[in-house]
């Protein structure tokens, strides 16, 4: 909290040349981006960082194989090499995994064409990732028994890359560069809307947290509000030649159904691509496609069923998944950039999750339209340069802000954590060892974890039952990461609440320690907190019964 209410301060009293308003992963990437290339930046979110669509991903960083059913080539390559990008540049986060796809009689394409399809992606993709293969019903069957062969015609398998921890951590990991860069960042910070006055915005906010308003000035307002992006616009004022349609997409966490690490992919009944993805010990299934009118959204009991009956057709599981497989469930919308003059009656099943850029130059005004994680390079250099046409100057305009560190500041930090027995030292919760976790969770800030543990063994100690969390991870969370809420530790900057049954957390004595750590003298309150607004997200969403009322 201390470091949150120091940027607090420095928002009131310091002028930006930029001020994003969001912290999803467009505006996380656009304010390192920013601030690595050397302007002043200041970045804001209403809720928590990742705190929307970026936390309800399939953690999935692919190139777009379903676009080159409508031909947009164009658009396949783009993200292929933005993929190829990531997969270099973050080797310990993003990393390359195969997709094993299982084609039905009676599907619009037979399986070698499709199969043809993954050699033309994989060409498209700069041959980068391991070869595409043709499978038959009998070779899917040896490769993955629990799929459900009968009725299918063959498959193929190729590779993309997923994320090997959350897509919210992710999304952080960018803030937390921001802030190295020297970006003023804080989370339960909400813009009220913006106003120009001569050079610059005046952009009025509240501090969610006390209630307490106040003003930021900044040259350039960048609005990369995802989903919200219109609403704000509507405060400011600002029109532009793009706009907003929502698709609900859902995801179920449900416990691990294959020890193999690839993605089974299906089409579903309604012909889209469905997935059954790793997540360590568990396994994450879906997705929906649901067009909404507005980005409010939560699962609905016909979710459910559509995911549980599309998967329990296609796989042999010893016995049916049914809701009370559901440890917990993920649920945003897809914000999907159309023209505004094409309106609403476009095919959304149609349309990609390209990112548009609308700036307006006569206010130093910058929209941030759709996007996906894949993309997030992409983006923050694209806002850089618009910036520079805005009039700001970047002191080091090709810095790259993006990566892990060096191998050799890697190879330092294994080093001294196999000197130390780091890895032994804490009871095995997953495959992967210790110092890989915390090296690719932290980078270089791990090695201040190393030191600590080095001091005092209690550090490696895990605190929350059923998870990979140690002490020192918790410590440094509090320091450095702004928790302002309990859910922002167990959600997004680690993915607890995913994997935990809402109700095993609510029992469990290691949280409450957790808590201590975190928040102090204010852990029971913290506590309290979390269980009072956050619903066990297994369950569908009920809606409140409207009030009766009586004539």
């Amino acid at each position: 909290m201390k470091l949150r209410n120091r940027n607090i301060e420095k928002l009131h009293t310091d002028d930006f040349d930029a001020l994003i308003i969001g912290g999803g992963i467009n505006g996380a990437a656009t304010a390192a981006a920013l601030a690595g290339k050397g302007a002043k930046v200041a970045l804001i979110d209403r809720g928590d960082f990742a705190g929307s669509t970026s936390m309800h991903s399939s953690n999935l960083v692919w190139g777009g194989i379903k676009y080159m059913e409508s031909k947009d080539f164009a658009l396949v390559r783009k993200l292929c090499k933005s993929r190829n990008h990531l997969i270099k540049n973050y080797p310990s986060t993003v990393q390359e995994i195969r997709f094993l796809t299982t084609i039905s009689k009676g599907f619009r394409h037979s399986p070698k064409y499709l199969w043809a399809g993954t050699w033309l992606y994989w060409l498209m993709g700069n041959g980068f990732t391991k070869l595409p293969r043709l499978l038959s019903p009998k070779n899917i069957k040896q490769e993955e028994p629990i799929i459900d062969v009968e009725g299918s015609v063959g498959g193929f398998e190729y590779s993309d890359a997923y994320l090997h921890d959350n897509d919210a951590r992710f999304v952080f990991n960018f803030v937390r560069h921001s802030l190295n860069y020297g970006a003023i960042a804080a989370n339960y910070v909400e813009s009220l809307g913006a106003e120009r006055e001569g050079e610059h915005w005046v952009t009025k906010v509240r501090n969610v947290m006390d209630g307490n308003t106040f003003t930021i000035r900044s040259k350039v307002l960048i609005n990369a509000a995802g989903p919200w992006v219109d609403q704000h616009n509507e405060l400011t004022g600002e029109k532009t030649t793009h706009q907003h349609l929502y698709s609900k997409g859902i995801h179920l966490i449900v416990p691990q159904l294959t020890e193999t690490k690839r993605v089974i992919a299906f089409f579903a009944d309604d012909g889209r691509l469905f997935f059954v993805i790793p997540m360590g010990n568990r396994t994450c299934i879906g997705t929906t496609d649901t067009h909404m009118e507005h980005p409010e959204v939560d699962v609905t009991a016909e979710d459910i069923d559509f995911v549980l009956e599309n998967i329990n057709k296609r796989l042999t599981l010893e016995k049916p998944l049914t809701q009370g497989d559901i440890i917990s469930t993920r649920c945003g919308v897809r914000p999907l950039a159309i023209k505004t003059d094409k309106g609403n009656d476009r095919d959304f099943l149609q349309l990609s999750r390209k990112h548009v850029i609308d700036t307006n130059a006569d206010s130093a005004h910058i929209s941030i339209f759709g996007g996906k994680l894949t993309d997030c390079l992409n983006v923050g250099d694209e806002i850089a340069e618009e910036v520079v046409r805005l009039g700001v100057n970047l002191s080091d305009i090709n810095y790259r802000w993006y990566g892990e560190p060096p191998e050799p500041v890697k190879q330092q930090f294994m080093d001294q954590a196999k000197r130390m027995n780091l890895d032994a030292m804490t009871a095995p919760t997953s495959t992967e060892p210790l110092s890989s976790r915390l090296w690719r969770r932290y980078a270089e800030q791990a090695m201040q974890m190393l030191e600590k543990i080095r001091q005092d063994p209690a550090e490696a100690d895990i605190l929350i039952e059923g998870t990979e969390y140690i002490r020192c991870e918790l410590e440094h969370a509090r320091d450095h990461e702004m928790i302002t809420q309990l859910e922002d530790f167990l959600r997004r900057r680690a993915k607890v609440s995913l994997v935990v049954h809402h109700e095993q957390l609510r029992r469990s004595k290691g949280l409450k320690e957790a808590c201590r750590v975190l928040f102090g003298d204010q852990a029971e309150e913290r506590f309290a907190t979390y269980f009072a607004e956050n619903r066990d997200t297994s369950q569908p969403y009920a809606a409140p019964e409207e009030p009766q009322h009586t004539h």
